[in-house]
């Protein structure tokens, strides 16, 4: 479930499952990416993504829905086109990540413009751990956010990264209390400005064949361990 709030200059778009850690099924993508969309109709200079609850920001793709996919590729690039039109938006968004974003849930910040922790905040990928990866187009946007040593030491080692860490390696831009008054001081900047500056900062060759690559290759490796993923669920 997407929960979206109007409060002067920013939304507040909210991924609403605490029960299953805001992991996301398809639906909610699909909303998600109609949220991004209205806020961008309604000129909203600013949105602030978060997750509800404390335990996590977003866990990711559902595992449920993982496990029971008929065609892995297509849901790659599912959540790939969503992490697009995040990325895209005309609004500038501004991840607030309280407690624990995981795979699809990194994926998703990275795909933000601006990404604020708390000290909760922790992040993973997972996905080695039982054969997979993520394919939101983090192999696309990790990289370019920290760089190739530590995007490859992060995603090879499926290890948990905390918010201290997470800022030094250029993960996040800040550590504070309460994230959401970063997207507040954004939104106190001209909204025409900041969609210029957005554009230009984001101006880059075209990655859709890498992530076309990244979607086939997620494909053959849930074809090969879907089996052991809903065994180790069990």
């Amino acid at each position: 479930m997407i929960r979206t709030t109007a409060d002067g200059r920013v939304r507040t778009v909210t991924i609403d499952r605490p029960a299953r850690r805001n992991a996301l099924r398809p639906t909610d993508l699909d909303a998600l990416r109609a949220a991004i969309a209205e806020a961008d109709a309604a000129e909203t200079p600013v949105v602030y993504l978060r997750g509800a609850g404390e335990d996590a920001f977003c866990a990711g793709a559902d595992l449920d829905t993982v496990t029971a996919l008929s065609d892995p590729e297509a849901f790659a690039r599912h959540g790939q086109r969503v992490a697009a039109a995040v990325a895209d938006a005309d609004a500038v968004v501004v991840a607030g990540i309280d407690g624990a974003a995981r795979g699809g849930g990194v994926e998703l910040a990275l795909a933000c413009d601006v990404r604020v922790a708390t000290p909760a905040a922790t992040f993973a990928e997972p996905g080695v751990q039982f054969g997979l990866f993520g394919a939101w187009g983090g192999t696309v946007r990790l990289p370019r956010v920290v760089g190739e040593g530590e995007a490859m030491d992060f995603a090879l080692s499926g290890r948990v990264v905390d918010a201290g860490e997470a800022l030094r390696m250029g993960l996040v831009s800040r550590v504070v209390a309460d994230p959401r008054p970063v997207a507040e001081e954004i939104a106190e900047n001209r909204p025409d400005a900041l969609r210029v500056v957005k554009e230009r900062l984001r101006d880059e060759a075209d990655d859709d064949a890498r992530e076309r690559a990244e979607a086939e290759a997620f494909a053959r490796l849930h074809g090969r361990y879907a089996d052991d993923i809903a065994a180790d669920r069990e």
